[in-house]
């Protein structure tokens, strides 16, 4: 079964993105549970949490069908010491959040290097701080999201995603959400089925199916290889809609959050019901 939705706001209330992603006829949605903006975010009450896992029961989402996102400010593989820990104490709080709420994925950005340490250590300080903040939480697997490259951004590669889940320890509760966008710009082509073939079939070789928790379906404004991300609407980009067409029709991409972040919402509906259709009869 596919899980098909959309990157839904949550003002006035997290139990209101569950009814937008209703709204939208949408089977999976994604959500922030704190301004993504801010460091601190006041803690969530019962009243909230309630009323979010009603509102997850009344609509039918499982905690398989909803793939949350962290802070942006968060990076795990910082140089500097002091927002290292900052970032890490950040990112077990987002972790506690979705326990709460009685949620199991936290989709996340791997890190940066700000061109002060090298890639392997920036990539094995971020290792270090899913496996502390693993430790310090339950039931919860980190999904790292392959990154477009921007600037000193690690994760564009599908190697450096392979080295960051090599240096966690508990392997049952880390996982991979797969950004076609970020794909793209970094340099893997989706254009055709054949390229989708070889894209894939490197991933699935590299870092494996078997990590795969969730994707980001979204077309690109930016260019093949440049490693800019700018998202774009679906068939509206550089990508195409080849590759949607063939997440919907490939097994390989069931029963994981299928997440739209394209740049229009007002579309969000047609485009979630044209990824239905594309499925197999």
């Amino acid at each position: 079964m596919k899980f098909i939705g959309a990157h839904v706001s949550a003002a006035g209330g997290l139990d209101q993105a569950v009814i937008r992603a209703h709204e939208l006829e949408a089977t999976a949605l994604a959500l922030f549970t704190k301004n993504q903006r801010q460091w601190r975010a006041s803690p969530l009450t019962d009243e909230v949490i309630s009323d979010f896992r009603n509102a997850c029961e009344k609509y039918g989402y499982a905690p398989q069908q909803i793939l949350p996102h962290d802070s942006y400010l968060i990076n795990l593989g910082h140089p500097v010491e002091e927002a290292l820990q900052k970032s890490r104490d950040a990112f077990i709080d987002e972790l506690e959040r979705c326990s709460q709420l009685g949620l199991t994925l936290l989709n996340f950005h791997p890190g940066s290097h700000l061109l002060q340490i090298d890639e392997d250590l920036c990539l094995a300080r971020i290792a270090e701080s899913i496996n502390i903040a693993l430790d310090k939480t339950q039931g919860v697997t980190a999904v790292i999201e392959n990154t477009a490259g921007q600037g000193s951004n690690l994760g564009f590669k599908f190697e450096q995603l392979a080295a960051i889940i090599n240096g966690v320890q508990d392997k049952s509760r880390v996982g991979v959400c797969i950004d076609t966008c970020h794909a793209f710009a970094a340099g893997y082509d989706i254009r055709t089925e054949e390229a989708c073939e070889q894209t894939f079939a490197s991933f699935g070789n590299i870092v494996g199916f078997n990590y795969l928790r969730g994707m980001h379906l979204n077309d690109a404004k930016s260019e093949f290889g440049s490693r800019v991300d700018r998202h774009n609407s679906l068939g509206e980009g550089n990508i195409g809609k080849t590759v949607f067409s063939y997440i919907m029709r490939d097994d390989r991409f069931n029963n994981i959050p299928l997440i739209l972040e394209t740049t229009n919402p007002d579309i969000w509906k047609d485009e979630i019901a044209w990824l239905k259709s594309q499925q197999k009869p």
